[in-house]
């Protein structure tokens, strides 16, 4: 198991560990087995080759952040299974679908309302907005691969666009910015709280939800008729469900403290893990959801396994100071470079890099760490530094349709081809990089987070 080929004078202990978690990284790129799986193996190898002794291995699942991921998993089982996400989104389509534009603005809108409570990419995506946007495109006649396919390409390139924008815009809207957050405070000593990653991300993000329903309008310059037909459709499926529910009115109370709760966090001084968790108790008290459907919810479980052991092996290689030599060498390549330079330089090769990813999540863990600690090698102010690597964790899922795990599921419709596709993905990067590079930076310098 030893890493001995490698130049950086690493002891035999930091050699195993590091063996270990390239090999989990790149299980997880691979997926010979479920990510689950893959970290229990992980575990017991690090025990038995003495990479680091059994209670360290399991430290990680006594991690706040490891329990902000479960808890926020289970929201999103009471958002999705009391149909209260599909009535957030229909009613803002009934709202305000009355053209192309201010359609699919609606769904991005509903998205965003959804976000800080589904933090999965692929169950906010694939199981609430996705249903919607086929339905949308069904209703204007659209049809993939025929002459009418024109406003359902549009509506199904902006509903996947909005979907990963909205996951860069909270600290609970996907399932490893709370890790991100982890690494951010043990590497730079920086402190990513929910409010302050909001504050941060709203004026880019806004910009690129505006944006990117204009260019792909652009691009596939649709043919639209009968926009009336997706109103009657909101007002079909709205009339069908009927009226708030006991459970749908109890969960708006909790989720609604919830947030509170994360945004006076600073005040009152409780991690936000245990705001998460007492909302969670409140959902079971109130009878939202019974604990056998939270027991149903694998998504939170799996993670809350191959998250909490991923999270100490890399806490572990900071300690050890792993990253800080691994980031000297990557830091190389930038020798000389004034640290605005480096820091751009950094930002978009780590946003490129995704090309060779099918996982925000498994791009995040094996190099959000090594990049964060080259940038701060480089002289880039920590919060810079960690806010862009963090936020780009999420738009770097525009380039491909195997990006994360909502994209093969949109692509999948048959709407848009393979060509269009990355097409519309490589233009959307440049004006993320516009909007977050460029106008971002400014806005967090007006805000003085940096």
């Amino acid at each position: 198991m030893a890493l001995g080929f490698l130049p950086l004078g690493f002891t035999s202990e930091q050699q195993k560990l590091l063996a270990v978690f390239v090999s989990t990284i790149l299980s997880l790129v691979v997926q010979p087995l479920p990510m689950g799986a893959c970290m229990m193996l992980a575990m017991t190898t690090l025990f038995l080759i003495g990479a680091m002794p059994g209670p360290k291995v399991l430290a990680g699942f006594g991690n706040p952040t490891v329990w902000l991921i479960f808890s926020a998993f289970l929201f999103a089982r009471a958002v999705i299974g009391t149909g209260f996400g599909l009535r957030i989104a229909y009613l803002f389509v009934r709202r305000f679908g009355g053209g192309p534009l201010s359609l699919v603005y609606s769904v991005a809108a509903a998205n965003v309302v959804l976000a800080p409570f589904v933090p999965s990419d692929t169950a906010r995506g694939g199981g609430v907005i996705y249903p919607i946007v086929r339905s949308l495109a069904q209703a204007l006649g659209s049809q993939p691969q025929t002459a009418t396919a024109g406003i359902g390409t549009f509506i199904v390139l902006s509903g996947f666009h909005a979907n990963y924008t909205a996951s860069a815009m909270f600290l609970t809207s996907m399932v490893a910015n709370p890790m991100i957050a982890g690494f951010a405070s043990s590497i730079a000593k920086v402190e990513l709280s929910w409010t302050l990653w909001a504050s941060a991300s709203i004026v880019p993000a806004l910009c690129s939800l505006a944006f990117g329903p204009v260019l792909f309008y652009w691009l596939v310059k649709p043919r639209v008729a009968g926009m009336m037909a997706v109103r009657s459709l909101a007002d079909e499926q709205l009339r069908q469900m009927g009226p708030l529910s006991r459970k749908e009115r109890w969960l708006i109370l909790i989720l609604v403290t919830v947030m509170a709760g994360w945004i006076t966090s600073g005040w009152h001084g409780f991690h936000n893990a245990f705001v998460a968790l007492a909302g969670v108790s409140a959902v079971l008290v109130c009878q939202v959801l019974t604990w056998d459907d939270f027991l149903g919810e694998k998504n939170a479980w799996d993670a809350m396994i191959w998250f909490a052991p991923l999270l100490t092996m890399a806490e572990e290689l900071n300690r050890t100071g792993v990253i800080d030599r691994l980031s000297s060498a990557l830091l190389g390549g930038f020798h000389g470079l004034s640290w605005q330079v480096a820091t751009a330089a950094l930002v978009l090769s780590y946003l490129y890099i995704h090309y060779g990813f099918a996982s925000m999540t498994a791009h995040a863990t094996a190099l959000y760490p090594g990049f964060l600690a080259a940038g701060l090698a480089a002289g880039s102010p920590p919060v810079l530094i960690a806010l862009l690597l963090a936020f780009f964790s999420n738009l770097n899922a525009s380039l491909t349709h195997y990006g994360t795990g909502s994209a093969p599921v949109f692509f999948g419709a048959g709407f848009v081809s393979q060509t269009l596709w990355w097409r519309a993905g490589f233009l959307m990067s440049l004006a993320n990089i516009v909007f977050w590079l460029g106008i971002g930076t400014m806005w967090w310098k007006l805000l003085g987070i940096w």
